[in-house]
């Protein structure tokens, strides 16, 4: 049986990993974070069943800070393969919170790398890259080739990651990959990311229970994926015999404006009389374009994405529309951005 080790196994991309690698098999072992309430909703449903998954799934306390408690771990789990998600991911924040965006998110990795070597773990490493190294992007598409130009604190910490990845992979031989993942997303996104904030708000307006959404740019354009495929080609990409980086990308490019335009219209709703712009949710620097090439991986894994972005826009309002519908609308009233 093989043993992953899952940083951020909480988030959205670990825990669709956690289902993922249950389903094939493995023991699955996540770190997670002491605090005074649950924060493990979105892997709860692995629980359901202990004879299913519970007894293969364990959670330890940790944090990407301490890195004697990540060299302890390493010592005792063995781990065949470590997936490392956990990050202060989001972008607009970074800039508010730079200093623990660049400690968190960039020399968490180096904490957990270096926990390899001196643990002397043969351990596959993935490292969770982000299109947002690209930034200010020197051309269209971004490929493994790109240059890179980050334009967000957030962006600046995992050019660090990267880099730092493909060091200890050249320097002490690690089979260490990084992963460019595009925007990739889901109903399990968080509530704070433009395109959940859209889905439960148009969810929300068309129950009654709000009356607008305040956006910043509208003109932004990313390449929208659905994370259940992403995660996937995170699992390939350690099936890989050797540590490589690789690009995770639809190729195709949406803005914010479209994403809003199909996600009202889903419901029979003009966007337009809902949306209004909140300079508030502007960046200091912002990213214009982009777009992914993932032909490498395609050829060497292959890797493709299936769900499209009008495909993707449907599965999280639909969750959303559903989520309201089961639950009582004095309970969201105060949880909604």
């Amino acid at each position: 049986m093989k043993r992953a080790l899952i940083t951020g196994i909480t988030g959205q991309d670990g825990s669709y990993l956690a289902d993922l690698l249950l389903e094939k098999g493995y023991e699955v072992h996540g770190i997670i974070r002491r605090a005074s309430t649950f924060n493990t909703a979105r892997i709860d449903h692995l629980y359901a069943d202990p004879h299913i998954n519970g007894v293969r799934m364990f959670l330890h306390y940790g944090d990407l800070s301490d890195s004697v408690n990540l060299v302890k771990l390493l010592y005792e789990l063995k781990p065949n393969e470590i997936y490392h998600l956990a990050a202060q991911s989001h972008v607009r924040v970074s800039f508010d919170i730079p200093e623990y965006t660049s400690d968190v998110t960039g020399i968490g990795t180096i904490r957990i790398l270096e926990a390899i070597r001196e643990a002397g773990s043969r351990s596959r490493f993935y490292q969770a890259s982000s299109s947002e190294m690209f930034g200010k992007a020197q051309q269209v598409p971004q490929s493994e080739s790109t240059p890179f130009w980050p334009r967000s604190p957030y962006g600046v910490a995992k050019v660090f990651s990267y880099w730092a990845t493909v060091n200890y992979r050249e320097s002490y031989g690690l089979c260490a990959s990084n992963g460019i993942l595009f925007n990739h997303e889901s109903p399990r996104r968080g509530e704070t990311f433009v395109t959940r904030k859209i889905s439960r708000a148009v969810a929300a307006i068309k129950h009654g229970l709000q009356h607008e959404l305040f956006l910043g740019n509208l003109d932004a354009k990313r390449d929208w994926g659905y994370a259940p495929e992403y995660v996937e080609g995170m699992w390939r990409i350690l099936q890989h015999e050797e540590g490589d980086d690789f690009v995770l990308a639809t190729g195709e490019a949406h803005s914010v404006r479209e994403l809003a335009e199909a996600a009202f219209s889903h419901v029979d709703l003009d966007w337009k009389q809902y949306v209004k712009h909140d300079p508030r949710y502007e960046r200091p620097a912002e990213v214009d374009l982009l777009v992914g090439d993932a032909s490498k991986a395609k050829k060497i894994l292959g890797w493709e994405p299936k769900v499209r972005f009008h495909d993707l826009v449907r599965i999280m309002v639909d969750a959303d529309m559903e989520l309201l519908s089961r639950e009582a609308p004095r309970q969201h009233l105060g949880k909604l951005p």
